[in-house]
């Protein structure tokens, strides 16, 4: 929980670095995190444009293409580790490592996974060692402005969601229009959509600035000052990626040109893009006057390409784009509607039996990951993480070990992720809640109303055997503090947020952490 309330338009560089993006891995490190932490995605309410004018050396805020010195909230908290270091070496036009590189045919060669602790040379290979590091990043929608309604982002995201591994059919759309927008990338588009259809899935070609009367896009790409979705009278499939290569697609200020990048979100998107300031990458090139054939402020028509092959929306974006500063991201990082994911099982390898939902754990064991793909692949490796933390890896044949002594007694959330043996490392997890018994601790919550209007009141009640003490908490805040066991408090439903709210409960006689005890959680609903 990040507390920012100074606006939702822009924020200064040097508040970014010390509000926004240091809390968040000062958090991440606190919390034993920063091995497995891949992305960054906020919520609504942040800045979506980042001003760095303080910063800019002199010599280059002289030159036209940085008349207005600002990035995106998502392309500067990627590229983290420039912006620490200032420079400002966030404008390299290479910047992104992780960007794939057009092959001989146009397309990428490759598609690869992301992990946060990946280092890339700057030749864009995958180091054992050193290289430069990122944080994918996201926001899952914009309310400010232009942007899109809750309702609106909640409907698009649960869309996104539903569409992972389903491969859906639909058509992929690449339009090409005299206009320089579509011009300015048209190069390797029909590289790109050969290599679509060998993958199995549709792509075409058409003439226009929106497929006309299609109800099956399943992914698009075009440029476009202007546009009128619904007029089109085409439908998004679930899942669907769409990039607008236009100047101020994610300028979300009122009374601004050009169609916002929330016009496809209201339409269903799982995800589009938009650079929130002139980028000016149709400047002329060194020795004409025409635009470069390839602008590396934009997502690479590749980007379908890499969706297709199992990436997630937020790999797929990230891998397509070299220079991502002012570009902003919106949508489901996760969407992976093409991923062949790990179906995962966990065995108790003490009886051989699957590990059940509601099942007590007592001392050590062992546990045997298992998984299967769909398309009769394996998984390379496995991950074992207790309440979010991870503990324990394994490779495929290998068990798990986990010794339940020192965690608190009471609930916890075990899963076990399975990677799958492929370059996208797709993963798969199974999530079960266990009850862990080693002191003989309880701890029992109960929330009322389940359902609750903000401007009412939820009466929180606990009660637990050999407790001196307790906390409630929610979303990582402490909400309330009991000096016993047995206690009930009230909260203002406002402190909690919107929607499905889970409160959890923890109590101790102790400092350790065998000391303590976790209540199962409660979830309940705020709202009208």
């Amino acid at each position: 929980m990040l507390p920012w309330k100074d606006g939702d338009e822009t924020v200064p560089i040097d508040r970014f670095r010390g509000e926004i993006l240091q809390p968040i891995l000062r958090t991440i490190d606190a919390r034993r995190l920063t091995a497995q932490i891949d992305q960054v995605v906020y919520s609504c309410g942040f800045p979506w444009r980042v001003d760095y004018a303080a910063e800019l050396p002199a010599e280059l805020a002289k030159q036209q293409m940085f008349r207005f010195p600002s990035g995106s909230l998502t392309g500067m908290t990627m590229l983290y580790a420039a912006v620490q270091g200032g420079g400002p070496n966030w404008l390299d036009p290479a910047s992104n490592r992780y960007f794939r590189p057009p092959g001989p045919d146009g397309p990428p060669v490759s598609t690869v996974g992301f992990r946060g602790w990946y280092g890339w040379s700057d030749q864009g290979e995958l180091l054992e060692a050193g290289g430069t590091r990122y944080l994918l990043a996201t926001m899952l929608g914009v309310t400010a402005g232009r942007g899109n309604s809750v309702a609106e982002i909640v409907r698009a995201l649960e869309a996104a969601a539903g569409a992972d591994g389903t491969r859906p059919r639909g058509t992929i759309y690449f339009l090409t229009n005299g206009d320089v927008r579509t011009r300015a990338r048209s190069g390797p588009v029909k590289g790109t959509v050969k290599a679509i259809e060998a993958a199995g899935v549709k792509a075409e070609i058409v003439e226009g600035i929106l497929p006309q009367g299609r109800r099956d896009v399943a992914g698009l790409v075009t440029g476009t000052p202007d546009f009128d979705w619904p007029a089109s009278g085409s439908r998004l499939v679930p899942g669907a990626i769409c990039d607008n290569l236009t100047s101020f697609g994610g300028v979300f200020t009122p009374g601004a040109e050009q169609t916002p990048l929330s016009a496809f979100i209201r339409a269903g998107a799982a995800g589009a893009c938009g650079t929130v300031v002139e980028p000016y990458v149709m400047l002329p090139t060194e020795g004409g006057n025409s635009p470069a054939a390839f602008q590396p402020k934009f997502p690479h028509p590749a980007v379908q390409l890499h969706y297709v092959r199992g990436a997630s929306l937020a790999e797929a974006l990230y891998q397509a784009v070299r220079s991502p500063h002012q570009l902003l991201v919106v949508g489901d990082p996760l969407c992976q509607p093409w991923a062949v994911i790990p179906e995962v099982e966990i065995v108790n390898a003490a009886d051989s039996r699957p590990l059940e939902p509601g099942a007590t754990l007592t001392g050590r064991l062992e546990l045997e990951p298992r998984a299967s793909l769909p398309d009769g692949g394996s998984a390379d490796r496995f991950e074992l993480y207790v309440d979010g933390v991870r503990v324990a890896q394994c490779g495929l044949g290998e068990r798990l070990p986990l010794d339940t002594k020192p965690l608190a007694d009471g609930h916890h959330d075990l899963r076990v992720v399975a990677i799958a043996a492929t370059d996208v490392e797709t993963q798969g997890r199974r999530i079960v809640p266990v009850t862990v018994s080693n002191h003989g601790l309880t701890l029992t919550l109960a929330v009322e109303p389940r359902r609750v209007r903000p401007a009412d009141t939820v009466r929180v009640s606990l009660a637990g055997a050999g407790v001196e003490s307790a906390v409630v908490y929610g979303m990582g805040r402490v909400l309330g503090r009991m000096a016993t066991g047995q206690a009930t408090i009230e909260l203002p439903a406002e402190l909690l947020g919107r929607g499905p709210v889970t409160l959890r409960a923890t109590g101790r006689t102790g400092p350790n952490p065998g000391d303590a005890v976790n209540a199962p959680p409660v979830t309940i609903t705020v709202g009208e």
